[in-house]
This record gives structure tokens, C-alpha cells and sequence, in this order.
């Protein structure tokens, strides 16, 4: 059996251990920027989930992540960041790890190798059609992973595959792989190092472009953040002021109001008239800002009832 590239010793690393500090952090370093530059070959894939994602969550679906080790890890971190950051409802995400809870305090490596307990995982959780699962795995031969999203595409959902090595289960099981061809570790196998990294970014991308798709994002500004304690509180404030041109009491003022919501406070700086005329432009816009701001700009609505 060939040896995958995420296990092959990486030519840098000769001698590594003789070197000095100096020149083994820039080593390091250096594999970091490559592992990096590797997710741009990735863009047209990543593209494509993003827009599967957004049309299952559009629509009431729920985006589950699964994986073990530092991947499983890549993958919480990027799910329990996204009702906060974009107000995605919490109960449209699912976290499924190898080891359940307990892997936060004890990584264990065995709990990778249950294909059994990933599909129960699956099954407990109800994923199924209309839901999207994201697995990811640095090999894309981890039992968990491949276990988790073949038993999501048996129940009918839409599966979504991340791995650092070609031709693997994960990525030809997938209805979208998406193949992050980093290369060899500076300490060969340890994937929480360069795969962890492109795994991390390309997640990063696909959750902001698939919220970008969905209308929580609006010139840079994250315009559907769950503003629950004073920094958020005051970012969506400057937010609010930001867009719509207004001073920092008026953004206050029009959020408070708007009972938090930064697009209906947007809205109401720009004249809709209550928080009703502004929910129902977002509702005809699809929650997307910027054409409700334009239907306002146009004088195509009555700004007493939103319509």
C-alpha cells in the first residue's frame, strides 16, 4: 500500500532536530505558508459546496460537520462560530466528533476507528434529505469520517468531503470532494500542522461564502451577527452606522428598536417606517440586505405597510 503524502517525511525535515531554533520555527513556518497556498487550488470546489450548503440551509436544512482528531477539531471550530458570527439558528448545526464530548478533554485515537458509532451518530442526530454533512479527514481513510458521511448519504443527505490525500473513500464518496493537496508534514503524520491548517482556511471559506450567499454579510459587515454580549453590542452598532450613514446614538437608538436586528435597523435609518415595513422587505428580499435597501431607494414600496 503506498504511503499517503500526509504520512511521507517532508526533505526540510532532515536534520531538523540538529538545527536551531531560529531556523526550525522558520521550517515551520514556511510549511504553514505552503499548506496555505495549497487551498487555492481547492477555490472552484469549495465554491460549489458553498452554494449547496447555502441552498439546504436557505431552506430550513441543517449543515452538520464530522470528523476525528485535529480534523474533527477544524470542524467544531468552525461550527459553533457561525450562529454568532452570521445568526445562523443553532439548532440547524450539528457537531458529530469521534469520541462525542469527551474528545474535547481527551483527544483518544481510538474513537477514529468506529465507522459503527459515526453512523449511529448520524442516525441520532436524524441527519438526512434536505440536511448537508461536511466530513473531513486529513487522510480521507478515517473510518469515522467515511462511516459518518456514508451513512448521510444513505438517509438522503447532501454530503460535502474535505481530505488532504487524492484518491481516498472520503473525497470518491462525496457528492462534493473537495481535495486540499497540502504537502508532506515537517514532522511527518502530524496533521494538526499543515493539513489542520488548509482545513481550517477552507472551512473558513465555505461557511463565509455560503453565508455570504445567504444575505448575512453586506459590504464586509457581518449584518446578521447574534449581538450577545457588549463587544457584539457594539459592533453592531458600528455596523449599523457604518451602513447606513448614520451617528453612533442614531445606530443605537434605531437597534434597540429593532429589537437587535442590524438589517432591520439598516432598514429603518433608510426610512422604512417600523420594524414590520422593514421585516417584510427582508422577507421579500430573501433576508438580503442590499435589495431591500434598493426597493427603499426606488420608492417601490409604501413605507407604511412594506409593500
Amino acid at each position: 500500500m503506498a504511503v499517503q503524502r500526509t504520512e511521507e517525511q517532508h526533505p526540510d525535515a532532515v536534520g531538523i532536530d540538529a538545527q536551531a531554533p531560529e531556523i526550525v520555527l522558520q521550517r515551520l513556518a514556511d510549511g504553514q505558508v505552503a499548506a496555505a497556498a495549497a487551498v487555492r487550488q481547492a477555490i472552484p470546489d469549495i465554491a460549489r459546496a458553498a452554494a449547496r450548503a447555502a441552498e439546504l440551509v436557505s431552506s430550513g436544512g441543517r449543515l452538520a460537520y464530522a470528523g476525528a482528531g485535529s480534523s474533527g477539531l477544524m470542524a467544531l471550530a468552525d461550527a459553533l462560530e457561525l450562529p454568532g458570527t452570521f445568526g445562523i439558528a443553532r439548532e440547524q448545526i450539528v457537531v458529530l466528533i469521534a469520541g462525542g464530548p469527551g474528545a474535547l478533554s481527551d483527544l483518544a485515537g481510538a474513537p477514529e476507528d468506529d465507522r459503527d458509532d459515526a453512523a449511529r451518530s448520524v442516525r441520532q442526530a436524524d441527519i438526512g434529505v434536505g440536511d448537508c454533512l461536511i466530513a473531513v479527514s486529513a487522510s480521507g481513510s478515517t473510518p469515522y469520517a467515511v462511516g459518518a458521511l456514508a451513512e448521510a448519504r444513505s438517509r438522503g443527505a447532501a454530503t460535502i468531503a474535505i481530505a488532504n490525500n487524492a484518491d481516498t473513500p472520503l473525497l470518491q464518496s462525496a457528492d462534493i470532494g473537495i481535495l486540499l493537496a497540502t504537502p508532506p508534514e515537517l514532522i511527518a503524520g502530524s496533521t494538526r500542522m499543515g493539513a489542520g491548517t488548509a482545513q481550517k482556511i477552507a472551512l473558513n471559506m465555505l461557511s463565509s461564502l455560503m453565508a455570504i450567499r445567504l444575505g448575512h454579510v453586506h459590504d464586509g459587515f457581518m449584518v446578521n451577527l447574534h449581538a450577545d454580549n457588549a463587544k457584539l453590542k457594539a459592533r453592531a452598532a458600528r455596523i449599523v452606522s457604518a451602513v447606513a450613514n448614520c451617528g453612533a446614538e442614531d445606530a443605537e437608538r434605531l437597534l434597540n428598536e429593532a429589537g437587535g436586528s442590524v438589517k432591520h435597523a439598516v432598514l429603518l435609518a433608510a426610512g422604512a417606517t417600523d420594524g414590520e415595513a422593514a421585516h417584510e422587505m427582508l422577507e421579500a428580499t430573501g433576508g438580503l440586505l442590499r435589495p431591500a435597501l434598493s426597493m427603499l431607494e426606488e420608492g417601490g414600496i409604501d413605507r407604511k405597510h412594506g409593500t
